[in-house]
């Protein structure tokens, strides 16, 4: 499968991640929609698609950085998730890494 982007693909994915994955602080969850995060997720996830649906989450969560504090801090993604969010965004991925 090709690397280059295709809009629709990431609307796609951009739709599947923001009502299902979240970032936990607390016991408070924040969808990655509400925060503005989904798209930035899903094209990082579709620019690894060629190595499947376990890499592509992997990288992906820990390519896209959180803001924290007004900008003043950054973390990946993959931090503030938890850990069986993971599996869900790998389980929406794989269709697309075949």
């Amino acid at each position: 499968m090709s690397s280059s982007i295709d809009a629709s693909q990431i609307h796609e994915l951009e739709v599947l991640i923001a009502d299902r994955l979240f970032l936990q602080v607390g016991n408070w969850n924040l969808y990655l929609g509400d925060a503005g995060l989904a798209k930035d997720l899903a094209i990082e996830c579709q620019i690894n698609f060629q190595h499947g649906a376990n890499v592509a989450a992997r990288k992906a969560l820990e390519a896209v950085q959180v803001k924290l504090g007004g900008g003043s801090t950054k973390l990946p993604l993959s931090r503030l998730i938890p850990p069986n969010q993971f599996f869900d965004l790998e389980e929406i991925l794989e269709p697309y890494c075949r």
